[in-house]
This record gives C-alpha cells, structure tokens and sequence, in this order.
C-alpha cells in the first residue's frame, strides 16, 4: 500500500460556492481633473477667509501671511531642487524674503529694490567657504527662487500699501481665483483639447477660454465695486491677470516636469503644496499691481 498524500484529504471548495474576497478600500473621491474637490474647495475657503480677515482687521497682518505662504514655499522649493541635486541656499533665501516684504510694506518699490540686491549679495558670499564645486549652479539656483517667489510675491504687498489696499489686493486674488475657476469648470466639463500635453496634459484650450470668460465678467464687476473704475478697465485686467495666471501654471508645470515630481508638496489637501497655490499668484501680482498704478492710480 502506498501512503496518501496530505493533499489528497484537504477539502476543496466547490465551484458554486462564493470564495470569500479581501475587503476593498472605496476608492478617494476624485474629479475627472485630479482633485478631491469637496477637500479642495474646504481648503480654499479657509485660505480665502484667512485672507479676508487679514486684509480688513489689521493690515500688517496680511504681510505677515504672505511672509509664512512666501517662507514654506521657499522650503518646498529647496526640497524640490535637492530631488535634482541642486542646492538652493535657503537660510539667505529666506531671511532675504522677509526683509523684500517687510521692506515693500514699509518703503515701497525702491526698499523692495535695495532688500532685493543685499539678498543677491547674501546668497553670493552665503555659498563662498564650501565646497566650490556646483557654486555656479546652487548660486543661480538661489537667485532664480529669490526672483521667482519673494521677489514676485512683494507686488501683493504693494498693492496693500494704499488706503484702499485691501480692496485693490482683494480684486488680485479673485481675479486669479476666477482664471484657476473658469479653467476648471470648462476643462472638465468641455476639454478637449491640451494646450501643453508635454507639460500639463490636463490644461485645455477650453479651460483657457472658461478662465477668460470667468476673468472677464469677474473684472467687469469687481473694479466697479470695489475701486470705482470702469468695467471695460475690469475687462482689461481680468484678461492680463489670466494670461499671466495661465503662464504661471504652466511655468510651475514645467519646473515640476523637470524635476520628476508632482507636486511641491502636500501640506493642502486637494491642493499640493503652498508653492502649487503661489504659482498662478505671483505672476498675477506684479501685472495687476503695474495696471491697477494705470488704470486706478492710488
């Protein structure tokens, strides 16, 4: 006799018998764009009344959030040149970007200038007792993020400097706001075709006339409302603030892009991080602030 084998006595399921499955995790709640949109829209609205009570309780107060947002950008975008071994002097960086806004609130543009140029000189000498090797690289990396974010993010200071800076800010951020709105409202629902499939293959041509319809009424209500211009100068800027909102976006996209990552971060949810916030808003500011001086002179 031969001995059985141990798998001749393991009881075998029957075919109509269910096999029990593993549990599954319900997918996260995604739109067609990317975005868990009930979590992005809880965040936008708490930075958008931060903003808000900054702005009309105490003016100074307002400087101070954009020194943090201005700050943890810096931070993200340091960890995100190191992921391509560039490093971005973030010490004279960031000390370089609280003294450009400070400046900008207290002295205007010139200060701006002056704090802009010792934060050059800072992030030279900063680099000179280490290593030389790669100083050309990490050098020009910390003056292209000194332009990039404090220097661009001071406009929105200058904007405040006014007696009706509040409102003149106000009408920046909503304006940017409607382009990244309108962008998405029409991408999603009508986009067909990609601007830049290479750089962000989500951003449409029907996207960008959703944000110029959005822009474009936005600035034909809001500078009547709130600055006592004309809607056609409304218009105007509403189409200068997407252009240049757009550009922003996409220029985010491609450093991104270049770098290998995502997103620069993700300390807001539905967001990324506080520098995929920034984008769109710092090449908005210095074009609204430059046509506000125009249109509405303070």
């Amino acid at each position: 006799m031969t001995a059985d084998h141990p798998a001749d006595h393991q009881e075998t399921a029957s075919p109509l018998e269910p096999v029990p499955m593993e549990p599954v995790a319900p997918p996260e709640r995604r739109s067609r764009a990317g975005r868990n949109l009930p979590v992005a829209i809880a965040v936008g609205v708490g930075l958008a009344a931060l903003v808000i009570a900054s702005l009309y309780m105490w003016k100074v107060a307002f400087v101070g959030v954009v020194v943090v947002a201005v700050v943890l950008a810096l931070s993200e975008l340091t960890n995100a040149f190191t992921a391509g071994r560039v490093r971005l002097p973030l010490v004279p960086v960031s000390l370089g970007a609280v003294a450009m806004l400070v400046a900008a609130y207290v002295g205007g543009s010139e200060a701006l200038l002056v704090a802009l140029t010792l934060t050059f000189l800072a992030v030279l000498l900063w680099r000179l007792p280490e290593n030389p090797a790669g100083y050309v690289r990490d050098v020009t990396a910390g003056i292209f993020a000194t332009m990039y974010v404090p220097f661009l993010a001071a406009f929105a200071v200058l904007l405040l400097r006014p007696d009706d800076g509040p409102d003149r800010v106000v009408v920046f951020v909503l304006l940017t706001v409607f382009s990244d709105v309108g962008g998405y409202v029409a991408g999603v629902l009508f986009g067909r075709h990609p601007m830049a499939p290479a750089v962000s293959p989500k951003k449409s041509w029907e996207g960008f006339g959703g944000s110029a319809l959005f822009c474009s009424v936005g600035g034909a209500l809001a500078l009547p409302a709130l600055l006592d211009a004309y809607a056609w100068e409304g218009v105007l800027l509403g189409l200068a603030v997407m252009t240049v909102a757009t550009l922003g976006d996409l220029g985010e996209s491609m450093i991104k892009r270049d770098l290998g990552i995502k997103d620069m971060g993700s300390l807001l949810p539905g967001h990324g991080g506080v520098m995929d916030r920034l984008d769109s808003l710092l090449l908005a500011a210095p074009v609204t602030y430059l046509l506000l001086s125009w249109l509405v002179p303070a």
